[in-house]
């Protein structure tokens, strides 16, 4: 999209950012470069996103709150359209916090591992890695075996919890685990604070004893997957010596979340913000239901934020069994490996701060520079941002500068350009060609005789792969390249994929 095609309800006032004036006088900042393009229904859904300021005025009015309001919303490159909220959405509130900035898939997000292993050891194998993977993610080959104290532990104290309580560390994908899994400082948020999970307690006693389950362990659907990739080119060099990558280097990466948890959690924060909502206020014709941070609505917070923490909690554990079934089908295939863990990060999560305004980010990942990786260990470089490109397309990592315009914060991801409604009616061409030159690895094994015959099942098949092909995405090159002019982030690696696991 050229600046000519620009929505006309964008002022740009550089080569790198857009301005959206609105009636409310609240600052909205879009980092996107000329060659980014925004999407007309994602302007027209965030223009009534900032709605919310009137909402929170007359909820302020009507309890006697004090203030409440939208401070700053700060929209990231991979900007689209969502269900209410746009992806690529960081918004800042006063006085008050909005279930729906986050959305039902709490704590989405990737996590990036390096490996021993060269891209020209793996891409010989990836015939038989396919098979291996196949059976580990869909066929019953995880068996991730969790005690109901385990599981307790994993949602009350994150990953950090789950590790601490003792298991069978030679029990099936627990094989895969190493003592330095649990080191400090390469998650953001260690844990998330929460003072029970009881809002998952039958999750937690159908354990019994120990067991196994069809819910730890999911990629999920949508634009979730596990995916092999190798260093292709390394663009800051001594960022690159120092988080461990080498080119040629294969590496795994990880973006899921917290499932049906999540999607728990979220129902439960909408419902307790309807039962915390005053009678004589009108709910808004956006639907979006903020819960203000006052004594009287103490008791719904609390409900809410604990769920919220438990499926926050849950969503860093998931992706750790998914990296260790990566580990799983590599080490089998291509013999023993080492590796580290470069950075665990979230996409849909909320921070409250002591001064009473709280930071929702929905499709948008934390950007910290060097003040927020104080004591850590980038606290000499930044927060590692992990950008993927669309399916078979090229993946960054960079660090970040903590850019206040955009509230610490960068995209997740390239973006939707297409809706998947209009995505899986396009035509087979572009797929077919598309297949002949990556590998997806899905529940359904496209190349088995037996299912070919199924013309129904292979329509199926083929309609849901259209939702995330690549020319359905924005193209990552400027995505990436209006992070680095506007100061947000810079490159350090480039990571091409070698092998894709759908749900």
């Amino acid at each position: 999209m050229t600046a000519l095609q620009q929505d006309s309800r964008l002022v740009r006032t550089d080569d790198r950012w857009l301005h959206l004036p609105n009636r409310w006088g609240i600052p909205v900042d879009i980092c996107a470069g000329a060659d980014v393009p925004i999407e007309t229904s994602a302007v027209e859904e965030i223009l009534t996103v900032l709605e919310t300021a009137d909402t929170l005025a007359r909820l302020a009015d009507a309890t006697g709150h004090g203030e409440a309001g939208v401070d700053r919303v700060a929209l990231t490159p991979d900007l689209h359209k969502g269900a209410g909220i746009p992806i690529g959405t960081v918004l800042r509130t006063s006085g008050a916090l909005i279930p729906q900035a986050v959305g039902n898939d709490i704590n989405c997000g990737m996590r990036l591992e390096t490996t021993s292993l060269d891209v020209d050891r793996v891409r010989p194998r990836l015939d038989a890695l396919e098979g291996r993977l196949r059976h580990l993610f869909f066929e019953g080959g995880r068996r991730i075996a969790l005690s109901g104290i385990q599981r307790e532990a994993l949602l009350r104290d994150g990953l950090p919890g789950l590790l601490a309580v003792p298991g069978d560390p030679a029990s099936g994908i627990w094989s895969q685990h190493r003592p330095e899994d649990g080191r400090p400082g390469r998650v953001h948020g260690e844990r998330y604070p929460v003072t029970t999970a009881e809002p998952f307690r039958d999750w937690i006693d159908s354990a019994g004893g120990t067991s196994y389950d069809s819910i730890i362990g999911g990629v999920g659907g949508g634009n979730h997957f596990a995916e092999l990739q190798y260093v292709a080119s390394v663009h800051d060099r001594q960022a690159a010596y120092a988080w461990g990558f080498e080119l040629g280097q294969v590496v795994l990466m990880v973006h899921s979340g917290s499932l049906s948890l999540g999607h728990q959690a979220n129902a439960d924060g909408l419902e307790q913000a309807r039962r915390a909502w005053p009678a004589s206020v009108p709910l808004p014709d956006n639907k979006i239901l903020p819960i203000l941070l006052d004594e009287r609505n103490e008791a719904a917070l609390r409900r809410y934020l604990d769920a919220f923490g438990n499926a926050a909690n849950f969503a860093v554990g998931n992706r750790y069994f998914l990296s260790l079934m990566l580990r799983q089908g590599l080490a089998a295939e291509c013999g023993d490996l080492t590796g580290e863990l470069v950075y665990d990060a979230p996409h849909n999560l909320l921070w409250r701060h002591d001064d009473g305004t709280v930071v929702h980010r929905k499709g948008a990942t934390p950007a910290g520079g060097y003040a927020e990786m104080a004591g850590g260990p980038y606290a000499m470089w930044g927060e590692p941002v992990i950008v993927p490109g669309s399916m078979g397309a090229a993946s960054y990592v960079l660090r970040g500068h903590g850019d206040p315009r955009t509230l610490a914060s960068a995209c997740h991801g390239a973006g939707r350009r297409v809706p998947r409604g209009a995505a899986s009616r396009a035509g087979d061409a572009e797929l077919d060609e598309f297949l002949a030159g990556f590998r997806v690895v899905t529940p359904l094994d496209h190349r088995d005789p037996a299912v070919t015959r199924r013309a129904d099942v292979m329509a199926a098949w083929r309609r849901d792969l259209k939702q995330e092909a690549p020319w359905v995405y924005k193209d990552i090159g400027p995505v990436v390249s209006s992070l680095e002019r506007a100061g947000v982030a810079d490159p350090v690696v480039e990571l091409r994929p070698l092998l894709t696991v759908k749900g």
